[in-house]
């Protein structure tokens, strides 16, 4: 399953990577996304709760067509 994670705010790239390796991402207007595969459930609620832990706020989640 393909997602993208859309985060408020503009994250640098030393962050994103560091804090999301296995997820390509871009910095658009006043957002971030974090968009690639994500293998099941468990995964995905990691990577939610490294937004939390880092104090992101996700504005959007949606799954990608594959």
């Amino acid at each position: 399953m393909r997602y993208e994670i859309r985060i408020a705010g503009a994250m640098s790239e030393v962050t994103r990577h560091e804090a999301f390796p296995e997820l390509d991402s871009a910095v658009v207007p006043s957002q971030t996304l974090l968009f690639g595969q994500v293998t099941d459930d468990a995964h995905l609620f990691g990577l939610l709760s490294r937004c939390q832990a880092l104090g992101l706020r996700v504005v959007e989640l949606r799954r990608l067509p594959e």
